[in-house]
């Protein structure tokens, strides 16, 4: 799905939809030697109601002219509202299929996925969740104001809320003062500051993040962990972050979830406890150091699952 489509309007709608008003450092939780089941894979957080995520025994298999391609094999796991979770794994693994079965873009040939207790077509329908791309996917034809409050529009949003939602989440990702500007104006990690305004314009719960900055320098990709991680803090959301990056993913996350090459399993799961309050200066602990190697372990032997 490129620019021409985002994906707060999805191909299947109808039209719009009026928007809700509502306001130890380490521990292993799998074994390397087998694949991880359902009961390692849920959540320590995850209790009262529904989980924000609930994927139960899915596989995926794509037909094609060569033939058939299983993406993703029996995956299960849960995942707690607030957390932040992220995928990772070698390329091609189904890490972003999976993300895209959440967000209701594909569906499963096996199994079952819950968001927040309903189906990814129902939580897409009530815009539950918001999705960030590997590029910002912003029009260039429109300031980023405009762009910011283009699903508002979409959404039947009066033209005063629009305002100040846009307003309000440009300040929150540090771009005030850029309202005007175009996209074609702004740097690339400005670009996608500003497509994470306009995921969080419409207030989702739920946050997928696809490599949102995997384009970017390593400089400006350390800035941008650290405000994403500000933004997490502040806003409660839950997030599901794919990357390829291990101290991206250590980072960031409250547990890291690791997939074998394709067909896409879930191997490992790892808690990181790391203090939620984290500086860039906390790589250089033994602690992150840790949490990485295993990490790097996981993938490894991801590599090398037999099934």
């Amino acid at each position: 799905m490129g620019v021409g489509m985002p994906l707060w309007m999805h191909p299947r709608d109808s039209g719009a939809h009026a928007p809700a008003r509502s306001p130890g450092l380490l521990r292993v939780v799998t074994p390397m030697h087998r694949a991880a089941s359902a009961e390692d894979t849920t959540s320590a957080s995850a209790a009262g109601g529904p989980p924000a995520v609930e994927v139960r025994d899915v596989s995926l298999t794509f037909e094609t002219a060569d033939g058939s391609v299983e993406a993703l094999s029996r995956v299960s796991l849960q995942i707690a509202e607030g957390e932040f979770v992220s995928f990772i794994g070698p390329s091609g693994c189904g890490k972003t299929t999976l993300l895209r079965l959440i967000a209701d873009l594909e569906q499963p040939t096996a199994g079952m996925l819950l968001v927040n207790g309903t189906s990814p077509a129902e939580a897409r329908l009530k815009r539950a969740y918001g999705y960030i791309f590997q590029a910002p996917a912003l029009y260039p034809w429109r300031t980023i104001e405009k762009n910011v409050m283009l699903p508002l529009e979409v959404m039947g949003f009066s033209a005063a809320e629009r305002r100040e939602r846009a307003q309000r989440y440009l300040a929150l990702v540090n771009l005030s003062g850029f309202e005007r500007k175009f996209p074609w104006q702004l740097s690339g990690g400005m670009q996608q500051r500003a497509s994470i305004a306009r995921a969080l314009s419409f207030d989702p719960a739920l946050l997928l993040m696809d490599e949102p900055f995997g384009a970017l320098d390593e400089i400006v990709r350390d800035h941008l962990n650290e405000q994403l991680l500000r933004l997490w803090d502040k806003t409660g959301k839950t997030v599901i972050f794919v990357t390829h990056s291990i101290p991206e993913a250590v980072f960031l996350s409250t547990r890291i979830i690791v997939m074998s090459q394709r067909p896409g399993r879930i191997i490992d799961v790892i808690e990181c406890s790391l203090p939620r309050e984290r500086t860039l200066e906390i790589r250089e602990t033994s602690q992150f150091v840790k949490v990485a190697h295993r990490v790097r372990v996981g993938l490894r032997a991801g590599h090398s699952y037999d099934g």
